[in-house]
């Protein structure tokens, strides 16, 4: 039975893109027919990270409008795992409604085990579609003030949504860092004050931004691999340890 997952963030800058992407990675890589949905018009990223964009031609509001048809728009990652992708619009203007989004979603899900929805950052109305199509959420922040006050922000509106089943990622963590700052005592005031359970934390990791740059995140994996192999294991209810490092 697929799972459609949003990937959401109550800011910018949190790596939510690269994250979105590094999981479905690991979800295709454990087996999984995956498919990543980019929501975020006009900054849309997940072609570039998958390798993908010199590929495109049609995007998600071409297949909603009747401009193309769903397959002309579906983008399959070179690789020995089965991992596509359809592009958000290239500009804003062309956004899709969150119903329409959803009646999409509701239509190709049985093709696969999981959806990925790449959301916009913030709540605005991108935010909305991506959401209101999904079954669970997984909110990306960093550990520090004004992130997490997204994450309030994006929990009262997926609260509002109905969505009861989220869960938070700690991206970019870097131990050292974090303690040097003293903003907080430990992780733990981190997730108290987000307040969502932890799936995930991933560490700063330069060679997992360097490898989305150049679009090879699915084919040079680095050590933060593990990580995301973990993550997979708890959104399928396997009961692993996160470890800090």
């Amino acid at each position: 039975m697929c799972e459609v997952i949003v990937i959401a963030s109550g800011k910018g800058g949190t790596g939510k893109t690269t994250v979105c992407t590094g999981l479905a990675v690991a979800l295709a890589k454990a087996k999984n027919k995956v498919l990543i949905i980019d929501c975020d018009s006009g900054m849309r990223g997940v072609d570039l990270m998958l390798g993908i964009s010199d590929r495109l031609v049609y995007d998600i509001s071409d297949v909603i409008s009747g401009a193309c048809e769903y397959a002309d728009a579906l983008y399959r990652v070179e690789g020995d795992f089965e991992l596509y992708s359809i592009a958000a619009p290239l500009y804003a203007d062309d956004e899709v409604s969150p119903s329409l989004i959803r009646r999409f979603v509701d239509q190709v899900r049985e093709e696969y085990d999981y959806i990925l929805i790449d959301s916009p950052a913030g709540t605005g109305s991108g935010f909305y579609a991506a959401a209101n199509a999904a079954d669970r959420a997984l909110v990306v922040i960093n550990a520090e003030p004004i992130s997490i006050r997204g994450c309030k922000n994006i929990s009262y509106r997926l609260r509002e949504l109905k969505m009861t089943d989220c869960r938070l990622i700690i991206n970019r963590f870097d131990k050292k860092r974090f303690f040097d700052m003293g903003l907080y005592r430990d992780l733990d005031e981190v997730i108290d004050e987000a307040g969502m359970r932890l799936i995930g934390l991933i560490p700063e990791d330069m060679r997992v931004i360097a490898l989305s740059q150049r679009g090879a995140l699915a084919h040079n994996w680095s050590q933060t691999a593990v990580i995301f192999d973990t993550i997979v294991k708890r959104l399928e209810g396997v009961d692993v340890p996160i470890v800090v490092k």
